[in-house]
């Protein structure tokens, strides 16, 4: 019965990710219910993407101050299991702070680190300007800012 669920559930998100596509449909309050249902499922599965996909989401789509509070514990948790988007995103709201919790560079740091050894161009460059420069409480580190440039330059950036 267990194995019925979850294909029930990998089907629903996979029908709920292609529909997302068709705004007027995302437009609708019911068909909008029904899909957040199938991303928060999966999520609570923990299928990777679907954290990462439905983290992102909530971050900046959501409503109210618990839906940020969720978001960023679904993207920490898909970028744990190597998802460098998710670690990323986790990584600049960190730096960014909010009403909550104050800015942590250090913290935002360790995300990025995590994002780009999993690929990100970007948090790889992000994290050399951060070290290049220094931030609240991460001192500059001009060795670390040049080590992580040139990752940024082998992944393309």
């Amino acid at each position: 019965m267990k194995a019925w669920w979850h294909l029930k559930a990998i089907c629903g998100y996979w029908v709920a990710r292609r529909l997302f596509a068709w705004r007027w449909l995302v437009a609708q309050p019911r068909a909008w219910a029904w899909m957040q249902g199938q991303y928060a499922r999966m999520a609570a599965l923990g299928h990777v993407e679907a954290q990462s996909f439905y983290g992102h989401l909530l971050l900046f789509r959501g409503q109210g101050f618990g839906m940020r509070g969720e978001a960023l514990r679904l993207l920490r948790a898909a970028g744990e299991a190597g998802d460098a988007k998710a670690a990323y995103q986790v990584g600049r709201q960190l730096l960014a702070g909010d009403v909550q919790e104050a800015a942590d560079a250090a913290q935002a740091a360790h995300w990025w680190a995590l994002a780009a050894q999993a690929g990100h161009a970007l948090a790889a460059h992000q994290l050399a300007e951060l070290y290049r420069c220094g931030q609240g409480n991460l001192s500059a580190d001009t060795q670390a800012a040049e080590r992580w440039q040139q990752r940024a330059n082998e992944l393309g950036l």
